[in-house]
């Protein structure tokens, strides 16, 4: 017999940690005008923008206008695209790649990178950053973001502790202090979750999937299925949990998360039974029975439809490249 839910888990946070978010700060920067980069796109990551003084453009997209970015203004790319940051519209055509622009400023990947001209008073301080996602793990909240989240003032619209934390990751990154370096890359992590969350409950709401996660009653089902993933969830139980009709659930849900809830709880098992596989000992029996399945057969068969190869194939692959 299942636990009834009570307290709710952190869905944001568990789905966060299964896709094995890792943060990575790169630098703070002090451009001075004239200046215009473009970043390259990186596959299966996150990067982030933060404007701690002054401001700049972005452009991600040609067929869109270029961002505006004040000082406090954060921008998150949620899936790595290339874009160009620049200081104003009639620098944007002089760009210079990021790599370039590393080696004339002789950065060593410590303190400050400096580009620009000097003895000029324009100048931006951004704190520059990405986060990588296992390049295996997926879920449809991620694939649901847009191109970029932009907030305005985002310390202040966060909360006050959130303009702290921001400050603070402003004042720390690229000093050459001990504990630096880390204090910074938490933060940012803390910040990117945070942007998450404050996006899915305000713009997120205009998009089914985003919205189906900010939804309260949907969201009720989704934290049942993530919190006991291994029980033998039916729809009339799910549609109890989130205090709707058997049909209205059953509609609801596929019009926010494009899918059947049983189908959704089968990818949600294989994303973890494919974790376990990956970074545990586990005997396959018991990885099965943690997925909900009673015998490695099943549990095989469903897996290989998932990802075309069975699981101790997949293991031993898995293992291999680790070794490389």
């Amino acid at each position: 017999m299942h636990k009834k839910p009570g307290v709710r888990l952190d869905l944001l946070s568990e789905i966060l940690t299964q896709l094995k978010l890792s943060g990575t700060l790169y630098f703070r920067t002090s451009f001075t005008s004239p200046w215009s980069i473009r970043v390259p796109a990186y596959e299966n990551v996150a990067r982030f923008h933060f404007v701690h003084r002054g401001r700049c453009l972005v452009r991600i997209s040609k067929n869109n206008p270029p961002v505006l970015l004040e000082q406090g203004d954060l921008i998150i790319i949620p899936r790595g695209a290339a874009h160009t940051l620049f200081c104003d519209p009639k620098n944007e055509d002089k760009v210079v790649q990021l790599e370039q622009v590393l080696t004339e400023s002789g950065f060593t990947g410590t303190g400050t990178l400096v580009y620009g001209e000097f003895g000029t008073d324009h100048e931006t301080q951004l704190v520059c950053g990405h986060f990588a996602f296992d390049p295996h793990a997926a879920h449809p909240l991620i694939d649901a973001l847009p191109d970029h989240i932009h907030t305005v003032n985002y310390g202040k619209q966060a909360s006050n502790w959130m303009d702290s934390t921001l400050n603070i990751i402003g004042d720390e990154a690229g000093k050459d202090q001990l504990g630096s370096d880390l204090i910074a890359l938490k933060l940012s992590e803390i910040l990117f979750a945070q942007a998450l969350r404050s996006y899915i409950e305000t713009e997120g709401r205009e998009n089914p999937m985003l919205a189906g996660f900010a939804d309260a009653k949907m969201a009720k089902a989704l934290h049942a299925i993530h919190a006991e993933p291994a029980h033998n969830w039916t729809v009339e139980e799910l549609a109890r949990v989130s205090s709707m009709s058997r049909t209205s659930f059953a509609t609801k849900f596929v019009h926010y998360m494009s899918t059947s809830p049983l189908n959704y709880l089968t990818k949600w098992r294989m994303q973890l039974a494919r974790q376990a596989l990956v970074e545990t000992e586990s005997p396959m029996i018991v990885i099965a029975e943690n997925a909900g399945y009673q015998s490695e057969a099943a549990f095989g068969r469903v897996f290989k439809k998932t990802f075309d190869v069975a699981p101790a194939t997949y293991r031993r692959q898995a293992r291999q490249q680790q070794a490389v």
